[in-house]
């Protein structure tokens, strides 16, 4: 038998009667195809009553941005950066740029507020490694956050620095078999 208390209205850090304190997980790949695991993991824990955020720093495309989320259900928020195509490169015209910084200042604002229990930072190490995202404030994010959000970050070449705070760290790997 399975049972479900009902915890809609409660702040996400009065659900339980005691203190979880959030994990930040990293999910990394030597290719970027492995972003099925992670958005099922997020769909789960959505599915389940909590609040969740997936934030897609280099996809684009589709018109969303801070201030257009698209709803995955009644717990899911899902965000992408505001611009008409897909980010492979440093160099980005002025209102690109923009639209990737306004995501992530909006990104830290919610995770500081504390309004999701998990958010998902896909791609983050990419953003890094090409230089849009500084990789000072995300750390600096991932040591000031709330105690109780959870944080997955994804992406290849995830920084040294963020693997070495990361309480738990996930490589996947093709197997090649003859």
């Amino acid at each position: 038998m399975v049972s479900q208390v009902e915890v809609r209205n409660l702040p996400v850090e009065r659900r339980l009667p005691y203190s979880l304190e959030g994990l930040v997980q990293v999910f990394t790949c030597g290719h970027r195809s492995f972003f099925t695991n992670v958005m099922s993991q997020a769909l789960t824990i959505a599915g389940q009553g909590t609040p969740v955020l997936v934030v897609q720093f280099l996809k684009g495309g589709i018109e969303m941005g801070p201030n257009r989320p698209m709803r995955l259900g009644e717990n899911l928020d899902w965000l992408r950066c505001d611009v008409p195509r897909c980010i492979d490169t440093p160099n980005l015209e002025p209102e690109e740029m923009q639209a990737l910084l306004d995501l992530w200042h909006h990104t830290r604002s919610v995770i500081q507020a504390g309004k999701y229990a998990l958010v998902v930072l896909d791609e983050l190490s990419l953003a890094i490694h090409l230089g849009l995202i500084p990789q000072a404030e995300v750390l600096e994010l991932l040591e000031q956050r709330p105690s109780h959000v959870d944080l997955i970050l994804t992406g290849p070449e995830m920084p040294q620095a963020i693997l070495d705070v990361a309480d738990q760290v996930t490589e996947f790997r093709r197997s090649y078999r003859s």
